[in-house]
């Protein structure tokens, strides 16, 4: 590996646009995220690869990627901006939020609750811009660039920081037409007696198995293999699903509450429900937060309080 050498030319701005670069691995992007032209950000990061007296980025005509050194400079560039931004907050905690979020939310929490309800937020914060993702596929939050993500389910990789936002309790439903013909389960061994089916939902499709799970008063967790003729990767479309009498669903109390009060399906097996799924605000790990980010996410997480079990 080469040393890298310490130039006093280096500021502070000459590595924001290396970061995005490779944060982005490419010029183009990370120009257009900075409101650069692409031809300046090369030559920042050309003159900061004289500087040091290293590559830092291999270049492809599709791709950029962080070289050994460039690996090296780019997590002390991230603690040393994080630093710098700490020094900033210590002056800024009246002055006004600004700048950019980026964030991304499940589908249904994003517009049952998040979605309503943030123009309340952006007026109170007047020169904040906010870029809200819509998935329910897990993002790769660092690689994608996110200020910050909600997930729901565990969190297990070790570079990232969740904080807990709460619980989504679990409902059994299907449609009262489907329930009509199969007949209404009254326990689990009435889904395989009755001959019931499962609409299936995974975000994976290498995961075909449909099982129906619940947790027993004793904490226990049970599950039990069903057929399943049709399979959806988004929670729209496992609702609807739902509503056109395809099978039974086990899904979120929060969205699917309206369908329940109405009629439009009704809930089966009350009291043999999926555990709880614990909701989470999801950041990468670094020293320093921005304000914008920790203000957006206590609103998030006061927002979705009301609606989640704690």
């Amino acid at each position: 590996m080469t040393m890298l050498k310490t130039s006093p030319n280096i500021d502070l701005a000459a590595l924001r646009v290396f970061l995005q670069v490779a944060q982005l691995a490419h010029f183009s992007r990370a120009a257009d995220e900075l409101g650069l032209p692409k031809g300046r950000v090369s030559q920042v990061v050309r003159e900061l690869e004289a500087r040091l007296g290293t590559r830092l980025l291999q270049r492809t005509t599709r791709r950029v990627s962080l070289t050994s050194d460039g690996e090296l400079l780019a997590e002390r560039a991230r603690s040393l901006l994080a630093e710098a931004g700490e020094i900033e907050a210590l002056f800024q905690q009246d002055q006004q939020l600004s700048g950019r979020l980026r964030v991304d939310l499940p589908v249904r929490l994003a517009l049952d609750l998040v979605l309503p309800a943030l123009p309340d937020f952006l007026a109170a914060h007047p020169a904040l811009q906010v870029e809200l993702s819509c998935t329910d596929r897990r993002v790769d939050l660092v690689e994608e660039g996110f200020d910050c993500v909600l997930r729901v389910g565990a969190v297990h990789d070790p570079m990232l920081v969740a904080k807990p936002v709460g619980q989504m309790t679990m409902m059994n439903v299907a449609s009262p037409g489907y329930l009509a013909a199969r007949g209404t389960p009254a326990t689990p061994d009435d889904l395989l007696a009755q001959g019931h089916e499962l609409v299936h939902y995974s975000q994976a499709w290498t995961d075909r198995r449909a099982r129906f799970d619940w947790v027993d008063a004793d904490g226990r967790s049970h599950s039990l293999a069903l057929p399943a003729r049709v399979a959806v990767n988004h929670t729209d479309a496992y609702e609807v699903a739902a509503l056109a009498g395809m099978g039974i669903v086990q899904a979120p109390c929060v969205g699917m509450r309206a369908a329940v009060a109405d009629g439009r399906l009704v809930r089966v097996l009350p009291g043999y429900e999926p555990a709880p799924m614990p909701v989470q605000l999801v950041m990468s790990q670094r020293r320093h937060t921005p304000r914008r980010v920790r203000v957006f996410m206590d609103w998030l997480s006061g927002l979705l309080a009301a609606h989640l079990a704690a």
